[in-house]
């Protein structure tokens, strides 16, 4: 055996890689099992190309054992193995492309290795977290190449010598565990870390004699190739359940980035259950290895009620393979992803309509949630949205899409009307005038709804309007009834003036019109006022509501606004508690009454006043 000494740099950076890039020991193991698949698919290729291969009927699986009384692990693989001059390579150098490059980038990197570490190979010494020493013992592929021996403890140097004629071809690496390390060597402690880092490694994976890894990674495979029955049992095992899966997506693609994932929708939304806020269940893989079970950025936050796979093989890793090197293709791939599963939310709704009636049940608040967070998809997400209207029956549910083929020809806009119920809404004065022009109005009765449209604004070019508001726009009925009794156009005008003085400053604008047909009047907010949706949420969150000031129209044809223009001249103060009544009404009606106590006292007023009639 031959000693050689680590270079200054080299002892350098093997202390940083043992004690700074790693924030958990048992991610060693991943390493050295992904290194070992690694070099089993390198000797696949090479056996594509060469015919003079060692021991060519060797089988291509990694062999895992563990000796709990010596303190040992050892992980082997029938792979690609190293010839003497590679060990010194590959093992003597650590960081193949220069280590005192990667040093002097530490010193200039405020952020820390893990920004630094896909740009060069020191996984295999993650191993000295855990090891007093580590004997690897290889065999080249090539037919004339000797056996080796490579031995260090990790801290000054390493031995190099030849091993025995008979080593078969590949590596085994034999780590002599430290005493704080001794875990290590019990087989249920590996077992577990095999079953949650390396279940889906594309070669055998025999753990103490016992074959480990019997699930396949099907999001690899092409989706002909898998069963639906496969696609269950898999969401089973990932998902930790005895239930089917709702729906799954199963998408690859080439460019620009090479991804291949399974989502699944569950059957359930566990945080309607009150179980709390969902934490992230897709995992995220690299060449089927797992890089983290719950990254918390792959994946929208609107999507954490999914579960599955994404796998990449573009991912630059750290050595811990915690972080991404590059948050920009973390990015990228969320991008893609989410973009391809809101396509596949369309093709349910489109062919499998009870399916996605059940989707939206239960998990309908989350695409909301996207469309008000997630502006680059708040378009495509409007197609998945769905409300009751005047149009469908009590329960029944209609989209966007599905409202827009049915407005009229002169009808501009999409209406909507916010409240706590279909039956408050149906009642609602605000109807009158659209139900006259046969326009379809969206009832929006969840909370977050105003949100929602307030963020959409538009959906395929038309404008939403909410049907309270002041500065509706509507066309002129065609069967309007210009001689039905009403108040002429000069006590109109005497009426409204009365009111606004009535009630000075409660009101930007007091008027007549014909957007009520049956009520005295209704309350429009005004342009720039807050709803009282909105209103209560400034007020949870204790910040100051600007004072709103409705507007009041009233309905000129109705009896008892007839009877108030007559009353203002001949007994005001029986004309005030009738107004104030109306108009405490209408504003109660429309959710802008601050206190409602103000309707009680004025009814009670007007009763006295028309008692002592």
């Amino acid at each position: 055996m031959q000693t050689h000494q680590f270079q200054t740099e080299v002892r350098q950076l093997l202390d940083i890689v043992i004690h700074a890039f790693y924030s958990d020991r048992e991610v060693f193991v991943r390493e050295l099992v992904s290194n070992a698949s690694d070099a089993l698919e390198k000797l696949r290729l090479r056996q594509l190309t060469e015919s003079g291969i060692y021991q060519p009927e060797r089988e291509l699986r990694i062999s895992i054992t563990t000796d709990e009384e010596a303190r040992t692990l050892t992980i082997a693989d029938a792979g690609i193995g190293m010839t003497a001059d590679e060990v010194v390579e590959f093992l003597g150098t650590i960081a193949h492309s220069g280590t005192k490059k990667f040093l002097e980038m530490m010193k200039e990197n405020q952020g820390g290795p893990q920004d630094l570490i896909g740009q060069f190979g020191v996984g295999f010494y993650s191993v000295f977290m855990a090891a007093d020493k580590v004997e690897v013992t290889t065999r080249s592929w090539q037919p004339e190449a000797a056996p080796v021996h490579w031995v260090s403890d990790g801290r000054e140097g390493y031995e190099l010598g030849e091993a025995a004629a008979d080593t078969p071809r590949g590596t085994s690496i034999l780590i002599h565990l430290k005493e704080d390390a001794a875990n290590f060597s019990k087989a249920d402690h590996v077992r577990y870390i095999l079953k949650k880092y390396s279940n889906f490694v594309g070669f055998p994976i025999d753990f103490n004699g016992e074959h480990l890894n019997t699930v396949q990674a099907i999001w690899m495979k092409n989706k002909k190739d898998v069963t639906a029955e496969e696609y269950e049992g898999f969401y089973q095992f990932i998902h930790h359940t005895d239930s089917k899966p709702m729906s799954y997506m199963h998408f690859s693609a080439d460019a620009p980035i090479v991804l291949n994932s399974v989502l699944f929708v569950p059957e359930e939304n566990p945080e309607a259950m009150g179980f709390g806020r969902c934490e992230p269940a897709v995992s995220l893989y690299c060449h089927k290895v797992l890089i983290d079970s719950k990254p918390e950025k792959l994946l929208p936050e609107w999507l954490r009620f999914l579960a599955g796979v994404v796998d990449s093989e573009d991912l630059p890793l750290n050595i811990s393979r915690e972080m991404l090197q590059d948050n920009s293709l973390l990015r990228k791939i969320s991008g893609i992803i989410t973009k391809r599963f809101i396509k596949h939310l369309e093709g349910v709704a489109k062919n499998d309509a009870e399916t996605y009636e059940k989707f939206w049940a239960l998990f309908g608040r989350y695409m909301k949630e996207g469309v008000v967070t997630s502006w680059e998809h708040k378009d495509a997400l409007g197609k998945l949205l769905r409300f009751q209207s005047t149009f469908t029956e009590d329960g029944k549910l209609t989209s966007l899409d599905d409202y827009v083929s049915r407005m009229k020809e002169n009808q501009k806009d999409i209406y909507v009307l916010y409240g706590a119920s279909r039956a408050q809404l149906e009642n609602s004065p605000y109807l009158d005038a659209l139900r006259a022009r046969g326009f379809e109005v969206l009832f929006l009765t969840e909370g977050g709804d105003q949100f929602v449209m307030d963020s959409l604004m538009k959906f395929a070019d038309k404008d939403i309007k909410a049907i309270d508001r002041a500065n509706l726009d509507l066309p002129e009925l065609e069967d309007a009834q210009p001689d039905r009794p009403g108040l002429d156009e000069a006590a109109a005008t005497a009426l409204t003036g009365w009111v606004s003085e009535t009630f000075k400053d409660r009101f930007s604008k007091v008027t007549t019109g014909n957007r009520v047909t049956n009520a005295p009047a209704i309350a429009l907010q005004g342009e720039n006022d807050l709803s009282p949706e909105v209103k209560a949420y400034f007020k949870a969150m204790g910040q100051d509501v600007p004072e709103n000031h409705p507007e009041i129209e009233f309905n000129p044809h109705n009896p008892i606004v007839m009877k108030l223009a007559e009353l203002r001249e001949s007994d005001a103060a029986l004309a005030e508690l009738l107004a104030g009544q109306i108009i405490n009404t209408a504003l109660l009606r429309a959710g802008m009454l601050e206190d409602p106590a103000a309707l009680a006292d004025n009814s009670q007023a007007l009763l006295e006043k028309l008692l002592q009639k």
